[in-house]
C-alpha cells in the first residue's frame, strides 16, 4: 500500500510495516553548500532537490517535520549587541543575555541558530543571582498570546488531512538550564545548591506542561522534539542519579500531557555519548533518540541489541566515512542499517564511480524498503564541508537503495 510522508515516519519510528522509509540523509551547513556549489550544485538550488533529480527520485515534499511556529524562547529576548571588536574576535550580548566571542570570520548573528559550525567562548551567562533568575521567569509567560499562531483555528482545519508531521520543538531541562547557568554553573549548582536547580527544573516543567497542552489543544501535533545535548564524547554530562531526580519528572509529565492529546512521538536530541541515559528515556516514555553520534562511541548495533524495540532512532551514520566515500563510505551505512533490515538485500552489487551523475549500485534484491522499522538512517550530525558533494550524492544513492526510493 503506498503511504506518505506522515505515514511512513509514523510506521517506521512506532515499529510498523511501511512501503518505504523516510529518506533523511542529514543537513549540510553553510560552510558545506559553499563548497557544494564549487563541486556543481548551481547557485540558489535547493540542495536536496538537486540530489534528488540527480539521482532520478521522485520524492514528496516536505520530507521533514514541520514546526508550525510555536515559540518557546523568551519574550522578549534580550537586545543582540556587539560588545567589543579587537584581535579578530567578536564579544557580543546575545539574544538570550550571554556575553559571547566568536570570530569576526563569521556575522555575530550566527549565534542565534546552527546555521554552521562556529567555535564560541561565553564569558558570562544570564543568571548569576537570584534577583536575576526572578526576571529571567518573566520572559517566560507561557500563555502570552505571540507565543502561537494567529490563525491556530484556521489551522487546525488546514492541517486535518496532512501528509507531513506536525511537530512541536522545547529545550529540554539540563539545556535550558545551562543556558540560563551555563555548564559549570550548572554543574556547581547541583551540588551547591540542588534547592535552585530543583525549583528551576520545576518551573520548566510547568512551562512546557502550558505550552504543550495550549499548543496540542488547538492544533494537532504528532511529534514533540527535545533538545537536550546532555553528553560528551565518552560519557554523560550529567549522571543517570541526578537525571532521574532532576529532570526524569520533567519528561515523565510532559509526555504524559502530549500522549493525552494523541502525541505519537516523542524524540531525544542529544549529541554525545548517551548509552548510559537511554534506559532512563526509556522508562521517561521517548519514542526515538538522534543523532547518535559514531565519534562519541555510541554503537546502533548494540543498542538495537540491548534495546530491541524500546526506542527508536534517528541517525547513526558516521560523517567521516561519508567523507571518506566508496568503500569506507558503503560498510559504514551497511553496518548502520544491518541491524534494522528486513527481507531485502543488496546481494552481490558494489560501488561504482563517484562522479555527479556516474556510480551505481548494481543489480539489486530490495523490491521496496529493506528496513524492518525503528531507524531512519542518516549522519549523525550536521553534515560538514569535508564532505564532497560527489561522495555525498553516492550516499544518498546506497541510502535510497535501502529505504526502497531507487
Amino acid at each position: 500500500m503506498r503511504m506518505n510522508n506522515r505515514e511512513r515516519y509514523l510506521n517506521t519510528l512506532k515499529f510498523r510495516p511501511a512501503d518505504k522509509i523516510p529518506l533523511q540523509p542529514g543537513h549540510p551547513r553553510e560552510s558545506t553548500l559553499k563548497r557544494w556549489r564549487a563541486e556543481g550544485l548551481p547557485e540558489g538550488a535547493d540542495w536536496f532537490r538537486f540530489v534528488m533529480e540527480t539521482l532520478g527520485i521522485d520524492y514528496e515534499y516536505p520530507r521533514e517535520p514541520a514546526n508550525h511556529h510555536v515559540n518557546t524562547r523568551m519574550i522578549p529576548v534580550f537586545e543582540e549587541k556587539v560588545l567589543e571588536h579587537s584581535n579578530g574576535h567578536y564579544i557580543v550580548q546575545d539574544w538570550m543575555g550571554a556575553v559571547t566571542e566568536i570570530s569576526d570570520r563569521y556575522d555575530y548573528t550566527y549565534i542565534r541558530n546552527a546555521v554552521d559550525f562556529v567555535t564560541r567562548k561565553w564569558h558570562r551567562f544570564p543568571v548569576q543571582t537570584r534577583e536575576d533568575w526572578l526576571e529571567m521567569k518573566k520572559r517566560y509567560d507561557a500563555r502570552a498570546p505571540e507565543r502561537y499562531p494567529e490563525n491556530m483555528g484556521a489551522l487546525k482545519a488546514e492541517m486535518a488531512g496532512r501528509d507531513y508531521i506536525s511537530q512541536l520543538s522545547i529545550n529540554g531541562p539540563f539545556w535550558q538550564m545551562r543556558e540560563w547557568l551555563g555548564f559549570e554553573g550548572l554543574c556547581i549548582a547541583f551540588m551547591d545548591e540542588p534547592g535552585l536547580v530543583a525549583e528551576m527544573a520545576d518551573f520548566w516543567r510547568g512551562f512546557g506542561l502550558a505550552v504543550i497542552e495550549t499548543a496540542a489543544a488547538q492544533i494537532p501535533i504528532d511529534s514533540i522534539f527535545i533538545s537536550e545535548d546532555m553528553a560528551f564524547k565518552a560519557h554523560p554530562m550529567i549522571s543517570p542519579a541526578l537525571a532521574r531526580e532532576y529532570l526524569l519528572p520533567v519528561y515523565i509529565d510532559w509526555i504524559k500531557a502530549a500522549r493525552k492529546h494523541g502525541v505519537q512521538l516523542i524524540d531525544m536530541d542529544s549529541d554525545g555519548y548517551i548509552d548510559d541515559l537511554i534506559p532512563l528515556w526509556i522508562e521517561a516514555g521517548f519514542d526515538v533518540c538522534d543523532p547518535i553520534e559514531v565519534a562519541a562511541h555510541n554503537d546502533i548495533a548494540l543498542y538495537r541489541r540491548k534495546y530491541g524495540e524500546s526506542i527508536a532512532y534517528t541517525g547513526g551514520i558516521d560523517k567521516r566515512a561519508i567523507a571518506a566515500g566508496g568503500e569506507v563510505m558503503r560498510a559504514e551505512v551497511m553496518r548502520v542499517t544491518a541491524p534494522f533490515l528486513g527481507g531485502g538485500g543488496l546481494g552481490g552489487s558494489s560501488l561504482g564511480g563517484s562522479g555527479l551523475g556516474g556510480g551505481s549500485l548494481g543489480s539489486n534484491n530490495l523490491g521496496g524498503s529493506s528496513l524492518g522499522g525503528g531507524l531512519i538512517p542518516g549522519c549523525d550530525h550536521g553534515v560538514p564541508h569535508d564532505i564532497s558533494l560527489p561522495n555525498y550524492i553516492e550516499y544518498v544513492r546506497l541510502l535510497a537503495q535501502l529505504t526502497g526510493w531507487l
